[in-house]
């Protein structure tokens, strides 16, 4: 099955955001670097995209993540109040 990376999100998204949150955890308790395992994590979820998309539709996928980083959409909000 193909994945559409701008339709609807799947069912099971839940269920892997926590798998993939269990495996942060553990590599926090593990002394694994912030780097490494954002590194690693993005490593395999780009080795994933690249064997269920084509290539112009992981292309779509990073210059979306991209255009978050440069828009700020990934930053922390300011904390209210302080």
């Amino acid at each position: 099955m193909r994945a559409d990376p701008m339709g609807e999100a799947p069912k099971d998204l839940s269920l892997a955001g926590s798998v993939v949150d269990e495996a942060i955890a553990r590599m926090i308790e593990r002394n694994v670097g912030p780097l490494s395992a954002a590194s690693a994590l993005l490593g395999g979820a780009i080795g994933i995209l690249s064997r269920t998309l084509d290539e112009e539709a992981v292309i779509r996928v990073l210059e979306n993540a991209i255009a978050a980083v440069r828009t700020g959409d990934l930053r922390d909000p300011p904390v209210r109040g302080a």
